[in-house]
């Protein structure tokens, strides 16, 4: 069963994206506490959205955390999804597909016209699942970022 996110899901949503980063061999960049996914998710003005997807005993056991986009090209807002992770033990089972089945009827729902994600080169099962629902690799592009001193170093700071 998926449903949106509710404040109560905040400690379980934080235990998983540290799940998440220790699967992608990075949990020292995974940074977010839970009062800041509280307030994002959930606070005055939230830009940031969450659907979670339940064991038949109600337990969470993934979550997709997705933000608007928009595309200059088509003039249209779109889903990006920034994390989706079902927890190992019940991979398989279809928790996966149906987050993103989910995000993609808000899409079609809403008239968004693109849901886009980015997954890692080395991630042959993810890559896999993806292009079984029909997911196309973006190839050419690359994806950039500033974080950090470089970021500071750009925005002026000192």
């Amino acid at each position: 069963m998926i449903r949106s996110a509710v404040v109560t899901d905040v400690p379980v949503l934080h235990a998983m994206i540290r799940e998440l980063a220790e699967y992608e061999k990075v949990p020292h960049e995974a940074r977010a506490t839970e009062e800041q996914l509280r307030e994002a998710l959930f606070g005055e003005r939230p830009a940031v959205f969450a659907h979670v997807a339940r064991a038949q005993d109600g337990e969470v056991v993934g979550f997709a955390m997705w933000f608007l986009s928009f595309s200059t090209w088509r003039g249209v807002h779109g889903i990006y999804l920034e994390d989706l992770y079902v927890r190992p033990g019940v991979r398989g089972a279809g928790h996966g597909k149906a987050l993103l089945r989910e995000l993609a009827r808000l899409c079609v729902e809403r008239g968004y016209e693109r849901l886009e994600w980015s997954v890692l080169d080395w991630n042959a099962p993810a890559i896999d699942f993806y292009r079984s629902v029909g997911a196309v690799s973006m190839d050419g592009w690359t994806v950039n970022r500033l974080t950090d001193g470089a970021l500071r170093k750009l925005g002026g700071a000192p």
